[in-house]
């Protein structure tokens, strides 16, 4: 855990220069896109530590990291875009949309996703993608303006984005996993080898041992 910590910090960081840094400018756009992209990290951890407290009667660590980059992931098509405000709702959003697709959704439909990565990235990523149609602030950025500030069209616009990438996720992972077997003959390994891990299994790594 002090490792997932260490690492959600990081990321946490590092998307401040992802965010604010894709304006390529040090302006007020650049600006507004890091102070977002804090408050909704922010708020995503706490929205998915309170979820997470109701479900199961005690927050944890892990959940406040899941929920930081959950908020991470959903703020960035926004950055640049939104006022604080709105953030704070998308931030919300992700924390709770997260905390149930990765503790409750998964396990319900049982699809295999040890990384979580649909449940944080994915539907994240879109809950995101749909938010900046909604609160895409003129006022913020003149090159967008979404639902709430009088541009119905957008949100309409962000929908086919949304489903583009979807098409395009599939048709790629089709051809890896095609590849895939025709190269390796398997899509798994077998589940001595998994429950071991894969770093000593195929890697050869091994931990170190701390003596005294």
């Amino acid at each position: 855990m002090t490792l997932t910590a260490l690492g959600a910090g990081l990321l946490w960081f590092g998307w401040f220069g992802f965010n604010a840094g894709s304006e390529l400018a040090a302006d007020g756009i650049a600006g507004s896109a890091f102070l977002v992209t804090n408050t909704s990290a922010a708020t995503a951890a706490m929205a998915w530590m309170g979820a997470e407290w109701l479900a199961e009667g005690k927050p944890t660590l892990l959940g406040i990291a899941s929920g930081a980059v959950a908020g991470l992931v959903a703020i960035t098509p926004a950055a640049g875009f939104v006022s604080v405000g709105s953030s704070l709702i998308i931030g919300f959003g992700a924390g709770v949309l997260g905390f149930l697709f990765v503790a409750k959704l998964k396990h319900k439909l049982g699809y295999d996703d040890s990384l979580d990565a649909f449940g944080v990235h994915g539907m994240c990523g879109i809950w995101g993608a749909l938010a900046t149609g909604l609160f895409a602030n003129p006022a913020v950025n003149s090159a967008g303006t979404g639902l709430f500030y009088g541009n119905p069209k957008q949100v309409w616009i962000q929908v086919l984005s949304i489903l583009g990438t979807v098409v395009y996720s599939a048709v790629a992972t089709l051809i890896v996993i095609a590849v895939t077997r025709l190269l390796t003959g398997r899509l798994r390994i077998d589940k001595d080898s998994e429950i071991e891990g894969l770093d000593s299994a195929f890697h050869g790594e091994r931990g170190f041992e701390i003596q005294g």
